[in-house]
């Protein structure tokens, strides 16, 4: 799995580099749904946004398997895990000080499809309000 994730990784970036492949949104447009505060945004909707897609259709079958293996251990352990993580420990934080005022400030993978840091806070019961750029807080 590993020698075909390096492969698939290296396809990838050589056709990036040759222009027949093209990420289909660029880091200023992350910057500008976040600052919007448009996390529903098809851009934050892909949780592999954040990691290789491994994933094409024009694999032989067996190989799509491990692209699908790979995809789902890379979703689960890169970035569901770290978002439940991340969000333990703001809850952590908050229910030790009940009387402190916290300001928490992510970067925008933490909000990048399903289980971000927003939704682990919200199963816990709180409310998750966005800061947008400007705003006096």
């Amino acid at each position: 799995q590993v020698v075909f994730a390096l492969n698939q990784t290296l396809l990838q970036q050589e056709s990036l580099r040759a222009g027949r492949f093209q990420i289909p949104y660029t880091t200023e447009d992350l910057i500008k749904h976040y600052n919007c505060g448009d996390l529903s945004s098809i851009i934050f909707n892909h949780d592999t946004s954040q990691v290789p897609n491994f994933i094409n259709a024009a694999l032989p079958v067996h190989e799509r398997i491990t692209a699908q293996e790979i995809d789902s251990y890379f979703r689960q352990e890169l970035i569901y895990k770290r978002n439940e993580r991340m969000g333990r420990r703001v809850k952590d934080l908050l229910e030790e000080y009940p009387d402190k005022s916290f300001f928490f400030a992510f970067g925008a993978g933490h909000f990048m499809g399903n289980n971000t840091v927003i939704d682990v806070l919200r199963r816990e019961g709180y409310e998750v309000e966005h800061t947008p750029a400007g705003q006096v807080i």
